[in-house]
């Protein structure tokens, strides 16, 4: 793990209430310093967000018209598309007024829409070299991808860009654009959300496997969500019984 980073591991019976109730306190303590900047991952989170958020944050003082709300990567493809995050249900949910939304533009190259992407992201955050989210949602692939960085793939090495084209993706569909690892790194908060026994063995790789001391790209654990270590921020897993049945560590039973 970076240093100074922190990492908690928690097993809940139904990740959803609590990961819901974690944004809204997160959210809470963040807007006193003027807004809750939050950067979700597509996939089957947000279809956990979309039942499970939009209750908590209904009761939660920080209102969503002081959250920055942004896609941690998505699928180019039309925002009515099932794929689509940006086109997901979650949005509407949520109470009125909603949050402040950055999403790609649609209709563009990958390399257009990447680029359009990362010039949208400087101007919200002025100042930042690299973009820093109070708190960042994402999930884990059983190969071990997270947002659309994949095993073995170039991205990975990737240090200047914030936001990268990809246009031959493994799973379906081939054209994306994501978040990098520097975004990745950079964040408050990281929270990894899985469940399901086809996450276990990833699960227990990602977590259980020492990083480097010296950080050597050749060196460096092959799954991308493994290389997620925030540098100065926390670090959270989320898990159901079936993601956890192959930890040999100790877990919590609460993530608040």
């Amino acid at each position: 793990m970076a240093p100074g980073a922190a990492r908690r591991v928690s097993v809940l019976p139904e990740p959803g209430p609590g990961l819901a109730r974690f944004v809204a306190e997160r959210a809470a303590a963040a807007v006193g310093g003027g807004r809750f900047a939050l950067g979700v991952s597509g996939g089957s989170l947000v279809e956990l967000l979309t039942l499970h958020l939009p209750p908590a944050v209904g009761s939660c003082p920080a209102a969503p018209a002081r959250w920055l709300l942004a896609f941690c990567d998505e699928r180019l493809v039309p925002p009515e598309h099932p794929d689509s995050t940006a086109g997901a249900r979650l949005l509407p949910r949520l109470p009125g007024p909603g949050p402040r939304v950055l999403a790609p533009s649609p209709g563009l190259s990958p390399a257009a829409a990447a680029a359009d992407y990362a010039a949208k992201l400087r101007q919200a955050f002025p100042g930042e070299d690299v973009p820093v989210f109070d708190l960042l949602l994402l999930g884990v692939g059983p190969d071990g991808h997270t947002c659309s960085l994949f095993p073995g793939h170039r991205l990975l090495q990737e240090q200047e860009t914030i936001v990268a084209a990809i246009t031959d993706s493994p799973k379906p569909p081939p054209e994306r654009i994501t978040f990098t690892l520097p975004v990745l790194n950079a964040a408050k908060a990281v929270v990894f959300v899985a469940t399901g026994k086809g996450k276990a063995a990833v699960v227990k790789v990602c977590i259980q496997t020492p990083p480097p001391i010296h950080r050597k790209p050749s060196l460096e654990n092959p799954l991308p969500a493994a290389r997620v270590q925030p540098h100065s921020g926390q670090l959270y897993w989320i898990l159901d019984e079936a993601a956890a049945k192959e930890l040999t560590i100790p877990v919590e039973n609460s993530i608040l």
